[in-house]
């Protein structure tokens, strides 16, 4: 008799686990998985976006480039090769919007320091004035840790089609050359050079929902090496 309740104790057991993997199971199917979309010019507010890439519908990618870190380094798309990572344009005298901004981004880093599949890169759109002394300084002054945020400067026409066609995140200053009127917004970027986000940088509430979509591309990613 004894032995008759053991054996009915563990089928019991059997059926249980059996149903709670068949309804996990169940979950998971009838659960849409979280894709990030990417973002195309022609989906862009058409301000933030040069005239030659608006009608832009498929394959946009972010251009190469070559500028100059905080420490003087150049810094090119090989530096971000296979990384997921965030960008942003600012200027170091800025009294606004980028206060916030870079108070955001440094709760990326800290949030994402420990992760080497994630990088930040943040843009002057004044480098007559945001020179790598300029930079070290306003890196020094605010704890970047240079390992995972590069703060470049260099060519303007350079930084500005980056803005313009890369990133589309500025407007154009008509009374200015290749002068640019930056945004609020942080660019989520994955490794294949793809748009995958917008978020508004003056927000500290939104440095969460960047860090949520970026485990959704790094389990994207992940499964993308497994196949």
């Amino acid at each position: 008799m004894l032995d008759l309740i053991k054996r009915f104790r563990f089928i019991g057991i059997v059926i249980l686990v059996l149903s709670a993997i068949v309804i996990t199971t169940m979950i998971r199917i009838v659960t849409p998985k979280r894709v990030l979309p990417v973002y195309q010019p022609s989906q862009v507010d058409t301000e933030l976006v040069d005239t030659t890439m608006q009608y832009i519908r498929k394959y946009h990618k972010i251009a190469d480039f070559a500028l100059h870190n905080q420490n003087g380094e150049l810094v090119t798309q090989q530096d971000y090769d296979g990384k997921i990572y965030v960008a942003d344009f600012f200027f170091t005298t800025c009294p606004t919007i980028c206060v916030p901004m870079k108070d955001n981004m440094l709760i990326l880093q800290e949030a994402l320091k420990d992760n080497d599949k994630v990088l930040l890169l943040s843009h002057t759109v004044t480098p007559e004035i945001d020179t790598v002394e300029q930079l070290r300084k306003f890196a020094n002054d605010r704890g970047i840790i240079d390992s995972k945020w590069n703060l470049v400067t260099g060519d303007k026409k350079q930084i500005y089609d980056l803005a313009r066609k890369s990133y589309l995140v500025a407007k154009d200053d008509e009374f200015s050359e290749y002068d640019l009127i930056h945004t609020e917004n942080f660019v989520l970027v994955d490794s294949k050079k793809r748009i995958r986000g917008y978020y508004d940088g003056t927000d500290k509430e939104a440095m969460q929902e960047i860090l949520e979509d970026i485990e959704v591309l790094l389990q994207e990613e992940s499964e993308s090496d497994e196949t």
